[in-house]
């Protein structure tokens, strides 16, 4: 079987924000908890689960950036605000930033 990924965790300042943001990409939240572990939100889609984990420390700047494929993206960048685009294979890629300054790639 060829590896797949099943969990992406972010750390967010503000996780009500973070989970505000990733609304408007189309994923869909439940809150958890898991023993004595902090509140947090999952997204499940396609066999991937992203949570997003409360961090009260300053915002991460690890330079990660994550890609998603959307669909009606022309509604999802008249909302959001454009960091910059670029062309590949005859589609338009456009960067935007999460409320954690994290790169984010959103193609149709």
């Amino acid at each position: 079987m060829p590896m797949k990924i099943s969990l992406l965790v972010l750390r967010c300042k503000d996780i009500e924000i973070s989970k505000t943001f990733y609304e408007q990409l189309g994923l869909v939240f439940v809150k958890e908890k898991h023993g004595n572990g902090p509140e947090h939100y999952s997204s499940e889609y396609d066999g991937v689960v992203l949570e997003l984990y409360p961090n009260k420390d300053v915002a991460p700047n690890d330079n990660s950036r994550i890609g998603f494929k959307v669909g009606d993206i022309e509604k999802i960048v008249n909302t959001i605000s454009i960091i910059s685009t670029y062309q590949s294979n005859n589609s338009t890629t456009y960067i935007v930033a999460d409320p954690d300054g994290r790169k984010i790639e959103l193609k149709e």
